[in-house]
């Protein structure tokens, strides 16, 4: 039996590949695989695997649906604050004997139409792919991998039960073959719901908003569509494999699941210390070094971009003030250059920390949805948002997060993310907009984010689709 204040640690085999292991544990129900890419990039650290959640939380339209063994209860209230009450149902136990940044808690997404349950807004854009506005599990033990220190551990509290560790353990050290899964196949080819015509007609629209003063900036987003067969999870290992994104994540939820390949931290809040990175600004990488060198210096020189990176850090400050200590909001880094495989982006970070009486889930709904996906000011940019996008973003531009027990928090903003449902895949690209861009380079931009992930997956077009292109 366990302590009932110690967490159980056991040292795993690092050299066992992260995916292996998290398809040891996949056929359990509610899998979660929250992927740093620490194989192709500096800038991640821990990898988390964990399944089969002891309760799940999931908020639709106008309630919010807690599912235990012992049946189902429904709640009107804040999606955020059921999350909070189910977590303070289980006690804080002693910090670990070695550093992890998480030993048990709630992993899942906040779908960006989350944001229609704290603010009133119109009911315009087509709900087709109909993905809950929040689900999280509340999970018990999970394996975690240093990939800094090279260690690899199972962590457990004490209401994961000795059988359910016991068989943890078993499967992450088992040697034997895994059962071969239905290999991913695209049915058909990517399809936008703009043409270039009605991306056109939108901007423009936009610009007569941020002309007439509505707005400074909105974020418009197209969405391209395709057909698939297969498993989900082998689309995801060949995108990880093409990117190099520090808050990837693979969420087998249900009868869906999303497909993240984020760079953007959102919030995150470890030991009471709070930070949020946003992207604002990004151009091409290129082949060629000196090109790729230009078009670095090109973003960095770039007066526009600042000027929109600077407009939500104006807007991240504000909200962040919200619920860190007065006088404790900080920027530390302005206008960064961050590199990935297939784009340069401008990233700042804004610091704080959390006031007395507050936590992280307060600290997320008063930041919910990110302003570097939605503009300013937030509200009004919604608005138009949801007026000009023919469907519902469903988990894109909302966030993956963990919520340790012990307040802990680390959050992404969900873009270079799919869904998949009823075997259709669905991806977004998109931008802010302000009064100085330029209609082509914007359109051009939302290919250009998602443009690696949309040719890794048409490299797995079915041939008899491939030879009718």
């Amino acid at each position: 039996m366990l302590s009932r204040n110690k967490l159980y640690l056991h040292l795993l085999d690092y050299q066992i590949p992260v995916t292996r292991l998290f398809e040891r544990v996949r056929h359990l129900s509610y899998p979660v695989f929250l992927d740093s890419n620490a194989d192709s990039s500096d800038r991640g650290r821990f990898d988390i695997i964990t399944a089969d959640p002891v309760e799940t939380i999931t908020a639709q339209a106008d309630n919010t649906i807690v599912t235990t063994p012992g049946g189902q209860q429904s709640f009107d209230d804040c999606p955020f604050a059921v999350l909070k009450a189910r977590l303070a149902r289980y006690p804080e136990l002693e910090r670990c004997a070695v550093e992890l940044p998480f030993s048990g808690g709630a992993i899942g997404f906040f779908g960006y139409d989350l944001g229609r349950r704290l603010e009133k807004l119109p009911s315009l854009a087509i709900n087709d792919i109909g993905l809950p506005l929040m689900e999280f599990g509340i999970y018990t033990w999970a394996i975690v991998r240093d990939n800094q220190r090279k260690r690899c551990y199972f962590v457990a509290r004490p209401e994961c039960t000795d059988d359910q560790r016991s068989e943890i353990l078993r499967l992450s050290s088992s040697a034997a073959p895994l059962t071969s899964l239905p290999d991913f196949q695209l049915r058909s080819r990517f399809v936008s719901n703009h043409s270039r015509e009605q991306y056109r007609e939108k901007y423009h629209r936009i610009i007569d908003y941020i002309r007439a003063g509505d707005c400074y900036q909105v974020n418009l987003a197209q969405r391209f569509e395709a057909g698939y067969s297969g498993d989900n999870w082998q689309a995801y290992k060949a995108l990880r494999g093409m990117t190099d994104a520090p808050f990837s994540a693979y969420l087998g939820f249900g009868d869906y699941g999303v497909l993240s390949l984020s760079p953007e931290r959102f919030v995150s809040v470890n030991q009471g210390a709070v930070e949020t990175r946003p992207i604002k600004g990004t151009r091409p990488r290129h082949p060629d070094p000196n090109i790729d060198r230009q078009n670095e210096q090109l973003l960095l020189n770039s007066s526009k971009d600042k000027a929109e990176n600077l407009m939500i850090v104006d807007l991240l400050r504000n909200d962040l003030g919200k619920n860190c200590t007065l006088g404790s909001i900080q920027v530390p880094s302005l206008f960064s250059i961050e590199a990935y495989s297939n784009v340069f982006h401008l990233v700042s970070t804004v610091t704080g920390e959390l006031a007395d009486g507050k936590d992280s889930l307060d600290l997320l709904r008063d930041c919910f949805p990110g302003g570097s996906i939605t503009g300013t000011p937030k509200l009004r940019a919604m608005q138009i948002i949801e007026e000009l996008e023919p469907h519902r973003r469903s988990a894109y531009c909302g966030s993956v997060a963990y919520i340790n027990f012990n307040g802990d928090m680390d959050s992404s903003i969900a873009i270079r993310s799919l869904v998949c449902r009823d075997q259709r895949m669905y991806c977004w690209g998109g931008g802010g907009i302000v009064a100085d861009s330029d209609m082509d380079e914007e359109y051009r931009e939302s290919y250009i984010k998602v443009s690696n992930l949309l040719d890794t997956l048409t490299r797995h077009m079915a041939a008899d689709n491939r030879n009718s292109l």
